[in-house]
């Protein structure tokens, strides 16, 4: 029964990643926008806003038990970028693993892909650095997460500013297919744009809530402590559905838009949810905390690294899947 609601669920959020993705093309092209502030700012904080309500609700209005909402709060904090960097890096390549190859290319748009790994590089490592802040230093851990919200709003300003140039480079958002709700009689108009991305997201919203509710009910059966189900299972049920985006996008070849989507994701989530965790939680250099840290700062840093050197290759994001699963043997040792 808890396979088949499973099962249910994630067609569900399959379905709805279609419906979001199709308004949200034509969306970027009415606005005129290139394809990397609808990756990595509309498509990315659209969809990550479910997955960062988890972290919330668990640190205020959790259970009576302060430590294990602090516990879900920074395992889910830092659970969603590890996940981004690494295991869906992996599946969006293995999307395309047997169209393109091995070596295959892979073609975002360089100069929006290495605004977004600088940006999350600079601020994770902050982050990295408040785990080891004392407690009774209140006052700096109050400073760098004011300094990570401002990183987060100074990201976006650059991302909108660099728009313009890249959309007159060939860069726009195209939208190929019709509005689906065209297909049943009703104009593209922006009215009916916005009510086919609010449907997306809603259905986005009640299948990664349906899932999560499966795998919670699984979790037991485990024997998975509270910080570890967060670190670990909680983000795979609420952003990995979400990423189905990204594979979508890059079938179609549109890279840009399917690598802004879960860097720009990484962006949000790796700024503005860390900053709560260091004002509001621990935020101590746990064995799983740390080493999951450590292996999403050495993630990013390799996407950097290989950008430098030249155009992406397929095989290059297996080495994020193999990062992801270190984690787990380390976190499960």
């Amino acid at each position: 029964m808890l396979a088949l609601e499973l099962f249910f669920f994630l067609i569900l959020i399959l379905i709805a990643a279609e419906i979001f993705v199709n308004a949200l093309e034509h969306l970027g092209e009415r606005l005129g926008i290139s394809e990397g502030v609808t990756g990595s700012i509309f498509a990315a904080v659209g969809t990550a806003l479910p997955e960062t309500i988890v972290p919330l609700l668990a640190i205020f209005a959790g259970t009576t038990n302060q430590a294990i909402n602090e516990e879900i709060g920074v395992g889910a904090i830092l659970g969603a970028p590890l996940m981004l960097s690494t295991l869906s890096m992996f599946l969006m390549a293995l999307a395309v693993w047997k169209h393109r190859g091995t070596r295959g290319h892979l073609s975002p748009e360089r100069t929006g892909l290495t605004r977004d790994l600088n940006f999350f590089l600079l601020a994770f490592s902050i982050a990295a650095l408040a785990l080891f802040i004392p407690h009774n230093n209140p006052a700096m851990r109050a400073m760098l997460g004011v300094v990570m919200v401002l990183i987060y709003f100074f990201y976006v300003l650059l991302t909108l500013k660099a728009s313009a140039a890249l959309v007159k480079e060939g860069h726009a958002t195209e939208a190929e297919d019709p509005m689906f709700l065209s297909k049943i009689g009703l104009p593209t108009n922006w009215t009916t744009i916005i009510i086919q991305l609010a449907l997306g997201l809603g259905m986005l919203v009640a299948g990664a809530k349906g899932f999560i509710h499966g795998i919670e009910a699984a979790a037991p059966l485990l024997g998975i402590s509270a910080l570890m189900l967060s670190l670990m299972i909680v983000p795979v049920a609420t952003e990995l559905p979400e990423k189905v985006n990204s594979i979508l996008w890059i079938r179609k070849h549109k890279d840009t838009l399917a690598f802004g989507n879960i860097t720009g994701a990484m962006v949000f989530q790796g700024t503005l949810l860390p900053a709560i965790g260091i004002l509001l939680t621990p935020w101590a250099p746990q064995k799983e905390v740390l080493a999951g840290v450590i292996i999403t700062l050495i993630a990013a840093a390799w996407l950097r690294y290989m950008l430098t050197r030249g155009q992406l290759r397929v095989w290059m994001l297996a080495v994020n899947g193999s990062l992801y699963a270190t984690y787990l043997a380390i976190a499960l040792s």
